[in-house]
């Protein structure tokens, strides 16, 4: 092969799979060198256009998945509502709108967040599959374990907060002040509420998701996360007493699994990195000194 012929092929673009838009190969040991040396290859432009790609995927399959779930909005809504009329009277069971709009487009925002919610497993996959390109193939045979343990933990953050925080949370407001306080809720500042909520613990639960992920890739180590144990307990307690009522027993109970789940990450990373260790070949003894009267001979 002539240096012309050489430097010909190693200048074809990478090509992409109409699945996962990994780099394509002809076989399965040197194909995975090859996908490595091609997504390494692949310019600024090519990534956008795989970004692109990604979240054009991702804005079809959330516009289908938001007209099917326009038509189950008010179950999902009455299933949202149940943990605030079990701690209101029964004269008092009623959410009220206060414009004209208000109360379709609630409708058409609990649609969306309910599609957000069911789809996150293949909004997971597709943030994979965007970084999975330029790691080695030991590190893209974790999309499976990522995809299943970011989906397991969003869905235990949000109910943990629909059966925890809400009945909780809910009770302390609705029953504070006097007899003669009597809560006036719209649709649109409750719904408000109780999907952020849900959101947002259920992406503080991916936490631990993400240090293991970076553990896995040897981003971080034990070392570092212990070392950094009091400054994310400080930021889990603020969080918590932002968002959780006035008493300490709720703050507690909003704060203690996100430390719990901290702790259980740097265990998790820590057994990774004594079973990376182990697997490593062991080093060769260093040489004995050589005796510099007889120059190294014997």
């Amino acid at each position: 092969m002539t240096q012309d012929n050489f430097g010909q092929n190693n200048s074809r673009p990478v090509q992409h799979s109409s699945q996962g838009g990994y780099p394509s190969s002809g076989g399965s040991g040197s194909g995975r060198g090859a996908n490595a040396a091609e997504a390494a290859k692949m310019g600024f432009f090519d990534h956008l256009d795989e970004l692109r790609q990604r979240i054009m995927r991702c804005l079809y399959v959330f516009f289908a998945g938001f007209i099917g779930c326009y038509f189950m909005a008010e179950k999902v809504m009455e299933f949202l509502r149940r943990p605030l009329f079990k701690v209101m009277p029964p004269d008092q069971q009623k959410l009220y709108f206060t414009s004209l709009f208000e109360n379709f487009l609630t409708h058409l925002k609990i649609a969306g967040y309910t599609s957000v919610f069911l789809l996150s497993p293949f909004f997971f996959f597709q943030i994979w599959g965007f970084i999975a390109p330029g790691l080695h193939h030991r590190e893209r045979k974790l999309v499976v374990p990522f995809v299943s343990a970011a989906t397991f933990f969003f869905l235990a953050g949000a109910s943990f907060a629909y059966f925890i925080l809400f009945p909780v949370g809910f009770k302390y407001f609705v029953t504070y002040g006097g007899p003669s306080e009597i809560p006036l809720l719209t649709i649109e500042a409750y719904y408000n509420t109780a999907l952020k909520l849900i959101l947002l613990f259920g992406l503080a639960f991916e936490m631990p998701v993400l240090v293991v992920l970076l553990g896995a890739l040897g981003v971080v180590d034990a070392a570092a996360l212990k070392a950094q144990r009091r400054n994310a307990i400080m930021g889990i307690t603020i969080v918590s007493a932002m968002f959780a009522p006035p008493d300490a027993m709720s703050m507690v109970i909003l704060a203690a699994p996100l430390i719990i789940l901290y702790e259980a990450s740097i265990w998790v990373v820590q057994w990774m990195g004594l079973r990376r260790a182990a697997a490593q070949p062991p080093m060769d003894p260093p040489a004995p000194p050589q005796n510099p009267l007889h120059g190294g001979s014997q």
